[in-house]
C-alpha cells in the first residue's frame, strides 16, 4: 500500500487495492468472529470500498473530525456524562470492526475483550470486573508494589485526577500483587506525602496469586519461580464500554507515569468512539497554523480532528459538511480536518 501510494499517477489501481484490501479485512473479521452476522460482514466490506473509492478518486476524505477539549489542562465540561458509540454507519462501530475481539494466542491485544475477574479491593469484594464496570469506561492501573516511592506518587497524582475521571464516565481501578491489608496501611502514607489534599476514591485490587497479572500480560506465568521478585509492571488499560481494550500502556518501574496524558487519551479515545474521529498527533495543540486554498493561513484549526478512515464521503459531508480537506502532493483526500466548534455543534445536535 505505501509504495501505490508513492503514484498519484495511479488513482484507479490505487482505488481497486484499496477495495480488495478492506473488502478482505471485512471476510477475515467473519471468518474469525462467526457470531457476527455475514450480511453485516459483506455490507462492511462494501462500504469500507466504497469509502476508500472516494478518497482516492480525489473526493471529501474519509477520517472524522474535532474534538471537544478547550484548553492545555485538558477541561472536560462539554463531554457527556454518559459515553455512547457514534450511530454513523461508517463511524467508529465499522471502524472497531477491523479489530478482533479475541486473540489466537491468549495475548491480550488492543480490540479484544478483556479477561473479567473477581477482585478483593480496599473497597470490598467484586465477583465481577465487567459487572463493576457494566456501560462504562474503565481504567486499570497496575503498580509494582506498596510503600515504593514512585508508586506512592502515582497514586497521589492518580486521585488528583479521580474527579475529572469520574465527570467523564470513567471507573478507576488500581492493582499491584500486595495483598489489601497492605494497600490499604500504605495509603496513609500516599497521602500524608502527596503536597494536595487527596482523598482516594477508587478502589486497589490485592492480586496476590498474580492470576489478574497473569491475564492480562502484566507477568510471564513461565518466571513466576525463577523471579525472585514476580512484580507487576506499571501498565495501564483503558477499555470502553463493550468491555474491549481501547489503549494500553507499559512502563519500567523506573519511571512514572503522566497523569494528565492518561487523561488526554481518555478523552481523545471518547471523542473517537463518540464522532467517529480520531485525534491528531499532539492534540488538542495540533494544526495551530494552516495553509489555505487560497494561499492564507489559517489559525482556526487547533485542536481540530480528523475523520476515521473509514467514514464514507455521503456520510462526512452529512455530518460534518464544513470539513476542511488538506492539500497534499498525492492528492489523495484523507485528511479531513473537523474544527473542534463543529464537533460540539454535533454534539448538541
Amino acid at each position: 500500500l505505501s509504495f501505490i501510494l508513492a503514484y498519484d499517477s495511479l488513482p484507479q489501481l490505487q482505488t481497486e487495492i484499496y477495495a480488495m484490501y478492506f473488502t478482505t479485512a471485512a471476510r477475515t473479521l467473519l471468518a474469525r468472529a462467526p457470531a457476527r452476522s455475514a450480511s453485516v460482514a459483506c455490507r462492511h466490506g462494501s462500504l469500507l470500498s466504497r469509502s476508500v473509492s472516494s478518497a482516492v478518486a480525489g473526493g471529501s476524505s474519509s477520517f472524522p473530525s474535532s474534538v471537544s477539549v478547550t484548553s492545555n489542562n485538558h477541561s472536560t465540561t462539554s463531554l457527556r456524562s454518559m459515553s455512547k458509540m457514534d450511530t454513523m454507519e461508517t463511524g467508529t462501530s465499522l471502524y472497531m470492526s477491523l479489530y478482533p475481539e479475541g486473540s489466537t494466542d491468549g495475548g491480550i491485544r488492543l480490540g479484544n475483550i478483556v479477561p473479567d475477574f473477581a477482585m478483593d479491593t480496599t473497597h470490598g469484594s467484586f465477583d465481577s470486573f465487567h459487572e463493576w464496570k457494566k456501560g462504562k469506561w474503565a481504567i486499570l492501573f497496575s503498580h509494582p508494589a506498596d510503600f515504593t516511592p514512585v508508586c506512592t506518587t502515582e497514586i497521589g497524582r492518580l486521585a488528583l485526577k479521580y474527579d475529572e475521571l469520574e465527570a467523564m464516565d470513567c471507573k478507576v481501578a488500581t492493582l499491584s500483587v500486595d495483598p489489601v491489608k497492605s494497600h490499604k496501611d500504605w495509603l496513609k502514607d500516599v497521602v500524608a506525602h502527596c503536597e494536595n489534599e487527596i482523598d482516594i476514591k477508587f478502589p486497589i485490587i490485592g492480586d496476590q496469586d498474580r492470576s489478574i497479572s497473569i491475564a492480562y500480560g502484566m507477568i510471564d506465568p513461565g518466571n513466576l519461580d525463577e523471579q525472585e521478585l514476580p512484580l507487576t509492571i506499571r501498565a495501564v488499560f483503558i477499555i470502553n464500554p463493550e468491555n474491549k481494550l481501547m489503549l494500553s500502556l507499559n512502563y519500567p518501574a523506573c519511571v512514572g507515569r503522566n497523569m494528565d496524558e492518561i487523561v488526554r487519551c481518555v478523552q481523545a479515545l471518547q471523542l473517537s468512539y463518540e464522532k467517529s474521529i480520531a485525534t491528531p498527533a499532539n492534540w488538542p495543540n495540533n494544526h495551530a497554523d494552516i495553509p489555505m486554498p487560497d494561499g492564507s493561513r489559517s489559525t482556526e484549526f487547533k485542536g481540530s480532528v480528523f475523520l476515521l478512515p473509514t467514514v464514507s464521503e455521503e456520510e462526512a459531508k452529512e455530518h460534518y459538511p464544513g470539513y476542511h480537506s488538506c492539500s497534499v502532493p498525492s492528492n489523495i483526500n484523507y485528511l479531513r480536518l473537523v474544527k473542534k466548534d463543529d464537533i460540539e455543534k454535533k454534539a448538541s445536535s
